[in-house]
């Protein structure tokens, strides 16, 4: 096992060699649902450490276990994933973070052939210290046969429906520059039973942790440039979180699980699990890199 801590100051105190220089994926574990193949998926990326935030009692095999460093944490707590996020952003300067939950798996472009750490060294040779991500809702076509939601093997997505809203500054009513709220997916097609702060699909899933920086609620950093879809002279390169979190939510809902008989709908396709699919209908962003 590569390390095992009994909560999030333990593994901050012992783990600070972990953190970095290469990438780092944290995994916040909700169920146990798809954890190892979460794992397996952000260890063929490149990532070079893989910290698993879970609560007690999650077997893993010995396989993923011992490629991970897995820290006991109340993850469906209020506020505990950006709290967890914070405090590693504070002991890793300088390190490419990367967060998401179980049953989340990240793309970007060429991701089959190219790793994370290119991906992100010709990010910051563009003066970019984050990327945006959407998180692209998975989910199964058939809710009889896959009654909570997720099957990797018939996974779908929705090919249209992805739609743009100005973001203003709460504070002053101003729109804010190069920056949108984005919907789409689940959580557009089934909205009345989800919470209004919870129908976005963007969210800042990738970036370079720095002295003072902070995670929000509402997956946004306190920087407001970190928070920008594009630099400001061209379109720059963006990701995609393809996620059953979603799909999974509303299958656990008593209220949405009775009313929802089915996800699929004409405008479904079988998800490819790959790159290509995602640029074609774009929902990710090559920019400058090919």
């Amino acid at each position: 096992m590569a390390g095992q801590y009994a909560g999030l100051a333990e593994f901050l105190g012992r783990a600070r060699g972990a953190l970095g220089p290469r990438p780092v994926a944290l995994i916040f574990v909700e169920d146990e649902i798809e954890v190892e193949s979460t794992v397996d998926h952000l260890d063929a990326l490149g990532f070079g450490t893989l910290v698993l935030f879970t609560p007690e009692g999650l077997d893993l095999s010995p396989g993923a276990a011992e490629r991970v460093h897995r820290v006991t944490y109340d993850t469906l707590a209020e506020g505990a994933l950006p709290r967890a996020v914070t405090a590693v952003i504070a002991k890793a300067p300088g390190v490419w973070l990367h967060y998401c939950y179980n049953a989340e798996y990240l793309f970007f472009p060429f991701c089959e052939n190219r790793s994370i750490g290119e991906m992100l060294a010709f990010h910051a040779e563009e003066r970019r210290e984050a990327m945006l991500t959407y998180v692209v809702d998975l989910y199964a076509a058939d809710l009889e046969q896959c009654p909570n939601g997720v099957s990797r093997d018939g996974a779908m997505l929705d090919r249209t429906g992805y739609f743009a809203r100005p973001r203003t500054d709460p504070a002053t009513g101003r729109l804010l520059e190069r920056q949108l709220d984005f919907f789409g997916g689940l959580r557009w097609r089934f909205e009345e039973h989800i919470p209004e702060d919870r129908r976005r699909i963007d969210r800042i899933g990738l970036f370079r942790a720095r002295p003072g920086l902070r995670l929000l609620d509402g997956h946004l950093l306190n920087e407001p440039e970190m928070n920008t879809y594009a630099c400001p002279w061209h379109n720059t390169l963006t990701a995609a979180i393809c996620s059953f979190r979603a799909a999974k939510a509303l299958r656990t809902n008593p209220g949405s699980r009775l009313e929802i008989a089915r996800f699929r709908w004409p405008m479904s396709d079988a998800f490819r699990w790959e790159s290509q699919q995602l640029m074609d209908l774009g929902l990710m962003e090559p920019g400058q890199w090919f």
